[in-house]
């Protein structure tokens, strides 16, 4: 095998991984496109010692701390496809090149799959979010809006309320809601809105107001935006491992996937995408691998 372990994905759980890896004298190949799932976001929170640096920043600091360790290799590539064989698996990339390894960890993120609102695409990550405990103190006590609807709606505003009383739920077209749920929003005045949008104005992704097709206008600082979320690859199809239902990768508490040698760790198996929780993950899956090939070797 020409590697212990191919890391596909090297962000914050891939290179958390590599680091642990590369500490464990293991040789380790980072596999990375360059397309980090918050490459537009300004800042990050919530993760000591990083509390509002720049996410970039953090990655590019972390990368070079793991390339101390002389075992631990990365490669700026999207991979073709990955596939078991003897010993291990094989790991083909888009120039044509193939690696071996024994193990493999995906750590490939989630692609946000938006709904499709002119400026929506341009305010992700800035002004339009998807967590209060990653972005909830910057914009607290501003007039902001929830484009969701149904449950999900409900227990947001709910959760939000506590940073923000000036808060509007957009359903973007007729309402899910319950009769129940609605009412007890409405007794916390929080306004429910069923026009359908036509775009979010903006300034360089500051939102400034969402645009109704009827010709009404919001004027808000910020929206909550829950996406769609997909896997970045058909991987599970390849290596056989499964997808919960809501699409990201089945693991279980060491990190491993429902297909034997594979492991992932971060965004593309959790959807509590906090730097601090997929981090702790590569670590994790890091050490379980490390263990289970000195089991094999022993």
């Amino acid at each position: 095998m020409d590697f212990d372990v191919i890391i596909i994905g090297g962000s914050y759980a891939g290179l958390s991984a590599a680091l642990t890896l590369g500490r464990a004298i293991r040789n380790v190949l980072v596999i990375d496109a360059n397309q980090p799932c918050n490459r537009q976001t300004p800042h990050s929170h919530n993760f000591l010692t990083h509390d509002g640096d720049k996410p970039l920043d953090i990655a590019k600091a972390a990368r070079a701390e793991v390339l101390k360790y002389p075992t631990v290799k990365f490669l700026e590539a999207r991979v073709n496809s990955a596939k078991r064989i003897d010993g291990g698996f094989s790991v083909a990339i888009e120039k044509g090149e193939n690696f071996t390894s024994r193990k493999i960890l995906l750590a490939t993120g989630l692609k946000d799959v938006l709904p499709d609102i002119k400026g929506l695409a341009e305010c992700w990550a800035i002004s339009a979010v998807h967590c209060p405990y990653c972005h909830g103190y910057e914009i607290r006590n501003e007039k902001i809006g929830l484009l969701m609807n149904g449950d999900h709606a409900f227990e947001m505003a709910k959760t939000v309320r506590h940073w923000n009383k000036d808060l509007t739920v957009l359903t973007n077209g007729k309402s899910r809601l319950t009769v129940e749920q609605r009412s007890m929003l409405k007794a916390k005045s929080i306004e429910i809105i069923e026009n359908e949008i036509e775009a979010l104005a903006h300034q360089n992704g500051d939102l400034e107001a969402v645009m109704f097709k009827n010709g009404d206008k919001l004027k808000l600082k910020a929206i909550y935006v829950k996406p769609e979320v997909e896997q970045h690859s058909n991987l599970d199809e390849q290596l056989g491992f499964d997808l919960t239902d809501l699409k990201t990768i089945k693991v279980d508490e060491q990190q491993q996937t429902t297909a034997n040698g594979v492991y992932a760790a971060g965004d593309c198996a959790t959807l509590f995408r906090s730097l601090s929780i997929i981090t702790a993950a590569g670590t994790t899956a890091a050490v379980w691998m490390n263990k289970e090939m000195i089991a094999e070797d022993f």
